[in-house]
Formats: C-alpha cells, sequence, structure tokens
C-alpha cells in the first residue's frame, strides 16, 4: 500500500510545468498545477477532517526557466506534504494557515503597539493630547497656560517617562510634593492648593486619551484624585487641620450648650457636613420641614450643581428652635447685628476660638474633613455615598446624575448616622487643648 501511494505522487515532471496549458493538470495527492491563460498556481485538493471538500492554494508556479519550475514544484511539493501531514492528525490545513497568520498578524500588532507605548513618553502623550484637542477649542492664552504647567511641574524624569510605565504612586508623590504658585481661599480662610488640583485634572485627561489610543491601559490620575484629599486632610497646614473624629461627640456636646446662632450655624454645619458659604447663605425658603430637606441652590455650590441635603432629626431640631424664636429676615442663621444680612464669615471660627479649639481645627475641616474621615475609616458608607453627600464634583457626567438619583437613601442614613454618633454620650465634655 505504501508503495502505490509513492507512484502516485510526483506525477509532473518539470518540462511537463514548463510546457503544461490551460487546465488542471496532476501531481498526485490531490496536489495540482492549474494554468489560466498566462499565470499558474499550484492548488492541493483534499477533504477535509469535518467530510467537506476543500482546495488549498499553494503559491505561484513560476515557470520563467528550468531552474524557476524545478524549484516551485520542489516548494509546492512540500507544503502538500505539511497538509497531508496535518490532514493525517485530524487538522485542516486551511484552518491550521489561517489560525498561524491570524496569530502572526497579532504578534505584529502587539508587537508595533509595544514599540509605540515605548516611544510615547507622558510629555509626548500630553503634547499630542494639547494639539489635537486643546489648542482648536480654546483661548491661545488658556492653551498656551494648559500645556506649559504640566511642562513646569511634572518632574522632568517623570516627564520623560513611557506613559504606559507611569504608575500611580509615583505620580501621586510628585504632586503631593508640589509647592503651588496660585492658592484661593475659601470663605474660612483654608487654603487650597488649585495647582496640584489642576495638573491632576489635566493629566487625567492625557491618560484617558492614551487608553483610547492604546497607549497605555491604566489612568494614574484618576487613581491618586481620592488620595490627594487624603494627603491634604493629614497634612500639617496650620489652619486647616481637622479634629480627630473620636473626639467630635465631645466637642459637640460643648457645642450644643453654647448660646448664640453662630453656635447653632457651626452645629448645624457639622451636622450636614456642609461648606461655611452654604449655610452662611441659607435661607428659610430652601428648608423643607415635613421632607427633612435643604436643597442648597447652584449658585451657592462650589460645583455649581444644586444639592440636595438630608436633615437629620438633631439638624431638624435646630431649625425648629430657630422658628420659635421668630428670628426677622429670610435667613436661617442672621447676622445679630443686622437682621437683614446674614453672619459674617468669621462668625463660626469665632465659636471654636471660644471653645478653645481653633488652633486644632477650622470650620471646613471640623464640618468635612472630620466627617469623611469618620465615614472613610468606620465603613459608614459606601465611598460614592460618602463623596455625594459632601458634594464633591463627579468629572463623569454621566455617573455624577447616576449618583445622585441612587444615592437618596443612603445619604439620608449616612447623615442619621453622623449626628447619632455626634451625639453619643461621652466621659467628659472637655476637649484636649492645644499648648500656647
Amino acid at each position: 500500500m505504501v508503495r502505490k501511494t509513492v507512484a502516485r505522487l510526483h506525477l509532473l515532471t518539470v518540462r511537463e510545468v514548463l510546457a503544461a496549458t490551460d487546465g488542471d493538470h496532476t501531481d498526485g495527492g490531490g496536489l495540482l498545477l492549474r494554468v489560466r491563460g498566462a499565470s499558474a498556481s499550484w492548488v492541493l485538493r483534499y477533504t477535509s477532517p469535518n467530510g467537506k471538500r476543500r482546495e488549498m492554494g499553494l503559491g505561484v508556479a513560476r515557470r520563467n526557466n528550468s531552474a524557476h519550475a524545478g524549484d516551485s514544484v520542489a516548494t509546492a511539493r512540500r507544503l502538500a506534504h505539511e497538509a497531508r501531514d496535518m490532514l493525517q492528525r485530524g487538522l485542516d490545513p486551511i484552518d491550521e494557515r489561517d489560525g498561524q497568520r491570524a496569530e502572526a498578524r497579532e504578534l505584529a500588532h502587539q508587537n508595533k503597539a509595544a514599540a509605540a507605548r515605548e516611544r510615547m513618553t507622558l510629555a509626548r502623550a500630553a503634547r499630542g493630547y494639547h494639539e489635537r484637542v486643546i489648542e482648536p477649542s480654546r483661548t491661545d492664552k488658556h492653551a498656551a497656560q494648559w500645556i506649559s504647567s504640566l511642562e513646569n511641574h511634572v518632574p522632568p524624569d517623570l516627564w520623560r517617562k513611557p506613559i504606559a510605565d507611569v504608575t500611580a504612586p509615583e505620580l501621586l508623590r510628585a504632586l503631593m510634593a508640589l509647592k503651588p504658585h496660585e492658592r484661593a481661599r475659601n470663605l474660612t480662610g483654608d487654603k487650597i492648593t488649585e495647582t496640584q488640583q489642576r495638573i491632576r485634572q489635566r493629566l487625567d485627561a492625557v491618560f484617558e486619551d492614551a487608553i483610547f489610543h492604546g497607549l497605555c491601559t491604566g489612568n494614574p490620575a484618576a487613581a491618586i484624585r481620592r488620595k490627594m484629599r487624603e494627603g491634604q486632610d493629614t497634612r500639617q497646614r496650620g489652619e486647616f487641620a481637622a479634629l480627630p473624629y473620636r473626639e467630635a461627640p465631645a466637642l459637640m456636646a460643648r457645642l450644643a450648650q453654647a448660646e448664640g446662632i453662630a453656635a447653632r450655624a457651626l452645629e448645624f454645619a457639622v451636622l450636614c457636613a456642609a461648606r461655611t458659604g452654604e449655610v452662611l447663605g441659607a435661607t428659610w425658603a430652601e428648608i423643607d420641614m415635613g421632607a427633612a430637606t435643604w436643597l442648597v441652590p447652584a449658585g451657592r455650590m462650589k460645583a455649581k450643581e444644586a444639592h440636595l441635603v438630608h436633615l437629620s432629626p438633631k439638624a431638624v431640631g435646630i431649625l425648629r428652635d430657630l422658628q420659635a424664636l421668630k428670628l426677622p429676615g429670610a435667613w436661617l442663621f442672621p447676622s445679630p447685628i443686622a437682621s437683614h444680612k446674614p453672619l459674617s464669615n468669621m462668625a463660626m471660627l469665632t465659636v471654636l476660638q471660644r471653645l478653645g479649639v481653633r488652633q486644632r481645627t477650622t470650620v471646613h475641616g471640623l464640618c468635612r474633613a472630620t466627617f469623611s474621615t469618620w465615614a472613610n475609616e468606620t465603613g459608614a458608607a459606601r465611598p460614592d455615598v460618602i463623596e455625594a453627600c459632601l458634594a464633591h464634583e463627579e468629572a463623569n457626567r454621566v455617573r455624577a446624575a447616576y449618583n445622585r438619583a441612587a444615592f437618596t437613601e443612603e445619604r439620608r442614613k449616612l447623615l442619621e448616622a453622623w449626628a447619632e454618633y455626634l451625639g453619643r454620650p461621652v466621659a467628659s465634655n472637655v476637649i484636649p487643648m492645644q499648648a500656647a
């Protein structure tokens, strides 16, 4: 049987290959020389393992001269032999060839992408994004400031590093080490590093664009957003300090005993985890006592979006006590000097001074940082719920809309849990004072 199979192979001579006319000329074992006019090619006919008859092209049949024809015949027979060997192993030669080609294309694509990533530094990615997106959509002055802020503040070793290799920890270290030239002050006088925030936001856009174009797989600028806030809350910044949350119940007990509208305003602000400006500008028209909610209008919010605050029973009790006083004017917390005006920016800071904790915490730190630390460290709620309570701006607008819609009940429960924690019995109402 083996001899018979061998006898049926290699039927064509080189001369016959050179002289072949239109048609299919068999070389045995399913190998054909197919001639169509001036073109000629090698074809292997076979039955695939699934029983389907197929034809596999084995390349052009070169017939320029005897040497070319001989090489062409040898190559076609070698390929046909390899295909028959696959068939004996239950494999379809066409499928195997297509699979190898696909793997080769994928490997080439990966190598090309890897080479591109190696060449694509953070600097090149940032400048490319700046050229494609920022320059066409911003003023010349803003566009120039946008790229120069990155060039001037991102450390050179990080700026020249392949963008795919930049990690979140090293980016965090670089940004937290910045000494910004620009600072802004909120109503309490707390310093905020606007430069750090601006650099992170711009790098966030660069990394998102790089992910879209396959230049990296992660966004370290997004990953460090919360870590930057945590770092700011714990760094020694003088007037931006925040009281440890374990000491908050004792301070609140003393605050509840303090007299005056400013004391009630500070107590209300702590219970609502609100910013100073939001509380000082609050009016009775924003309060729904029946629903126990406070709707802060967009104009008074940092993110410029209306924010609904769920009032705990303790917060509602403060408002009922204020209603009983029948104070004139529309403000929740009117100035004791001029009722047609709200409390001054310094009023709540003065309360902290009277309580002897001005050197240990700010209004902002007590109302927001202390709350955030308590909520995160105790696992009082999911991080997204905590952020929603603090009305921190969400970069993703779709996600922001979902958060506002979905976290209503969770936000209410979180603020009620915060009020309950602050009102728990304490062994002493004395807050340790910092030595002068």
